[in-house]
């Protein structure tokens, strides 16, 4: 089975960054040819922030981190980043890095029925 493990997390000021990394192993790497990050603050209901097709580099956003933050990968440590600028207290949040396969009727991927998730690191922005 596919385990992932999220690293990065911490407090900071508003205005500063961090870069998340979400580390992959385990399983089929074709069950994880997706790769998203989602975030959930407290009170809210959980929300896709960026994802990345890993065979082709094909990334999308939410559309109110566009610009803001970009997800990357390093193929030969398989490890997924999310680069976080600009940081503003409601970006405070858990976040989750999550897989699952690609389907075949799909172009890149999207924030759908991911399968595996990691355990979450923490993000704080303060004022």
């Amino acid at each position: 089975q596919v385990k992932l493990v999220e690293s990065g997390g911490g407090s900071v000021q508003a205005g500063g960054s961090l870069r998340l990394s979400c580390v992959a192993s385990g399983g089929n790497t074709r069950s994880r040819n997706c790769i998203a990050w989602f975030r959930q603050a407290p009170g809210k209901e959980r929300e896709g922030v960026a994802n990345i097709y890993t065979g082709a580099d094909i990334v999308d956003y939410a559309d109110s981190v566009m610009g803001q933050f970009t997800i990357s990968q390093d193929n030969a440590k398989n490890t997924v980043y999310l680069q976080m600028e600009s940081l503003r207290p409601e970006d405070t949040g858990m976040y989750y890095c999550a897989a699952r396969a690609k389907r075949y009727d799909e172009f890149g991927c999207d924030f759908a029925t991911y399968t595996f998730w990691g355990q979450g690191t923490q993000v704080t922005v303060s004022s």
